[in-house]
Formats: structure tokens, C-alpha cells, sequence
């Protein structure tokens, strides 16, 4: 737990996947911590001000020092608190949960912002087919109950973009691809996952993540 010497803020909004790593992250080691809710589009002087390069959340800031980046505060709430840990302790272990965990920010999460931004129906397609390859590819790699073994890790929390986003995200634009057919030890991971006591309480409601797509998707279509 953090001692009453410790501040410890979490800037960040209820819908984001990359907040909600954190959020995890920080209730897997039992560390308390205060929430700063910032409104998209408008963001507060105090987050630009801890975040002035990206200007985004999330930013933890620990005893007035700003860490941002969801991957970067994952490593970091690792080093400080070292009670159940989320990285493995063999180095080369470590380094493929930092490899995957960027495969999926940089391949899966690219592929599905594409499908879901895309009104051509030929790029569509095209995205659509990436986000399969990069799924697959996951699947492959999956060889235990979760990514970390019997217990959540680094690259499940990471993985939370795929376990409870990508599916809200793609049925809110009328696609099904993460299917227990498709991807069974994935769908499998999944269900384990987001019904994790601790996930679980820290998912943003489903109906209201999924209202939120389809009002912004129906806003984007109509704006084309």
C-alpha cells in the first residue's frame, strides 16, 4: 500500500483502455490512489501540464512526478511497488512481455482504429484483414491460462484493448470477428480475464462503452 507520505494520482477517463491498464496494474498490488477524471476534449492546465508532449492521458503522478504513457507507468508501478509482481523476473521473459505488449499498440490497435475510422468499404476490408492477422498471431503465442501463466501479467493487462475493447468496438459497427470459432484459446483468455474479480471492477460498464462507439461511429458516418 502506499504510506501516508505518498501521493499518488491517476489522471485519466472511464472509457480508455489505455487508463484502464493502469487502473488494473494498480489494483492487482493493492495500491490506493486518487482518480483525476478528465473530459475528452477538454482537457485540464494541470494534465498539458504533466503531460506536455502528448497531452493525453493516462498520467500517474507520484509525489508530484508525472509518468506517462500506459506501457512506461505499467513498468514503473512494477519497479515501485514489488508486491505481486506483473513482469516476469527471468529477463528474457520480461523482454518478450515488453515485445508483445508493443506488437499489440502497434499492430492490433492500429488495425482496429483503421476498421472502425474507415468508411471505404475496400479499406475496410483491408483493416479488417489486418486485425485477424495480428489476432491470430496472438493466439499463437497463448499457452497458459493467461499471458502471464496462471496469473494475470504485463501483457495481459495490456491485452485488455483485445479481451474486452476490441469486440464492443467492432459490434458497435455491426462486425463479429472475435469469435470463440475464430480464436478459441483467445475467447477463453478473455472470458478468465474480464471476469477477474479485479478487471472486473475496473471495466467500464459494457452498454455504456458500447453507446458511446456507436453515437461516435453514427457521428463520423454522418459527417463523410
Amino acid at each position: 500500500m502506499a504510506s501516508n507520505k505518498e501521493e499518488l494520482k491517476l489522471f485519466g477517463m472511464r472509457l480508455s483502455p489505455f487508463v484502464s491498464r493502469v487502473e488494473i496494474a494498480l489494483k492487482l498490488k493493492g495500491v490506493e490512489y486518487k482518480y483525476e477524471l478528465e473530459k475528452m476534449g477538454n482537457l485540464s492546465e494541470t494534465l498539458i501540464n504533466y503531460n506536455p508532449v502528448y497531452k493525453k492521458v493516462p498520467v500517474l503522478v507520484h509525489n508530484e512526478k508525472p509518468v506517462s504513457e500506459s506501457l512506461v507507468i505499467l513498468e514503473y508501478i512494477d519497479e515501485i511497488w514489488k508486491q505481486n509482481p506483473i513482469l516476469p523476473s527471468d529477463p528474457y521473459k520480461r523482454s518478450l512481455a515488453r515485445f508483445w505488449s508493443n506488437f499489440i499498440d502497434d499492430k492490433c490497435f492500429s488495425a482496429m482504429g483503421k476498421t472502425f475510422y474507415t468508411i471505404d468499404e475496400h479499406e475496410r476490408e483491408t483493416s479488417i484483414e489486418e486485425t485477424k492477422v495480428a489476432i491470430q498471431i496472438l493466439e499463437n503465442e497463448l499457452n497458459d491460462k493467461f499471458f502471464g501463466g496462471e496469473d494475470i501479467g504485463f501483457l495481459d493487462i495490456t491485452a485488455v484493448l483485445i479481451a474486452y475493447w476490441l469486440p464492443i468496438l467492432y459490434e458497435a459497427i455491426g462486425l463479429k470477428l472475435f469469435t470463440n470459432d475464430k480464436f478459441p484459446k483467445l475467447y477463453k483468455w478473455s472470458q478468465d480475464f474480464n471476469n477477474h474479480p479485479i478487471v472486473k471492477e475496473t471495466l467500464p460498464p459494457r452498454e455504456t462503452l458500447l453507446a458511446f462507439y456507436i453515437a461516435h461511429y453514427e457521428s463520423l458516418a454522418a459527417s463523410k
